[in-house]
């Protein structure tokens, strides 16, 4: 980490340091590796298609690839483990990787929802336990979570997903508070409505467009306008920010 007095924007600096983005081969993902390997971070580029992995890795400076399904708790251990011997050391995990399901409440059976969960949140935690395991023993690190903005289930109609980004944050102020004496920061980030390729058709529905009037800004976000919470949160800038999520929203959440 760099030195507690450095000045300025070089506190922004995440030159030197190692991250790994879970789900970045797509999406706000793959904007957050992006944007942290420009801050100077080496970033492994993480999904389950490794030669989608391998070609974006390639064409990212500082990038390389960390292909995985982070379901596969024990391949995912291994990665991050070889990680680590690569490079000799972890100092941000961004777990960004997660699945969601639309459908109402009585369309989504208990074998849907485990299968959620086991994806958005066991899967993280593990994933998280992990890297911690190698963090503690250099006294610091980072782990920032993508959680989601609370907004009228009306505009969402997906509760296990909400169920499961609650359990997140949940986890990630459990975390912060555990691993504060170890030296590592643990927050989350919770987007607002970013339109990307994989959610266009939910955002060309007529109650969707419609939100984008309710928003301060008065329009959806682009995916790398979330770049700069994850720079922030990864960095020494937010040397003394801890348990907190910072909502990235264009105002929604104080508007409705």
């Amino acid at each position: 980490m760099t030195a507690p007095n450095t000045p300025g924007l070089e506190r922004f600096s995440l030159s030197g340091r190692v991250a790994l983005v879970t789900g970045a081969t797509r999406g706000l993902g793959l904007e957050i590796a992006r944007g942290m390997a420009a801050a100077g971070a080496a970033v492994g580029i993480n999904g389950r298609d490794a030669q989608r992995a391998d070609e974006i890795a390639k064409s990212i400076p500082n990038a390389f690839a960390a292909p995985f399904d982070i379901t596969d708790l024990s391949g995912a251990t291994d990665a991050i483990d070889s990680i680590v011997a690569r490079h000799g050391r972890l100092d941000c995990l961004v777990n960004n990787a997660a699945v969601r399901d639309r459908r109402p409440l009585h369309d989504i059976t208990a074998d849907d929802f485990r299968r959620l969960i086991e994806t958005n949140l066991v899967a993280q935690y593990e994933l998280s336990r992990t890297a911690v395991r190698h963090m503690a023993k250099r006294g610091q690190g980072r782990l920032v979570f993508i959680s989601s903005m609370v907004v009228p289930q009306s505009f969402h109609g997906d509760p296990a997903y909400m169920a499961s980004k609650g359990g997140l944050e949940a986890l990630m102020r459990a975390l912060a508070v555990e691993l504060g004496d170890k030296g590592i920061a643990v927050n989350a980030i919770a987007p607002g409505f970013f339109l990307t390729e994989r959610n266009a058709p939910f955002f060309a529905q007529p109650r969707i467009a419609e939100l984008a009037r309710r928003i301060p800004l008065r329009r959806f976000g682009r995916p790398d306008e979330l770049v700069g919470a994850a720079i922030f949160l990864a960095s020494d800038a937010a040397s003394y920010i801890t348990g907190q999520v910072l909502t990235v929203d264009a105002g929604l959440s104080v508007a409705l």
